[in-house]
């Protein structure tokens, strides 16, 4: 399983460790991935994504048809 959001299409990161003697490892930064189900009403049917936290707060905001619809427009989905 890919650890990439299905909305907003956030991706793991690069980066290093530095330990206490400043010795650099390399490490991974990964996005804040929950599978959640929505309930959409125009469709009358349940979907299962895998969505950050960040994009979970917007859905909570705005709806969840209007950010698919958005994150379509875009590009992202």
């Amino acid at each position: 399983m890919s650890r990439i959001c299905d909305l907003t299409g956030k991706t793991a990161l690069n980066g290093n460790n530095v330990s206490h003697s400043n010795v650099k490892t390399k490490r991974k930064f990964y996005p804040n991935l929950q599978t959640k189900r929505f309930y959409i009403p125009e469709e009358d049917r349940w979907i299962t994504l895998k969505v950050s936290t960040s994009a979970i707060k917007t859905i909570n905001k705005n709806g969840i048809t209007a950010v698919i619809n958005k994150f379509i427009k875009k590009g992202y989905v």
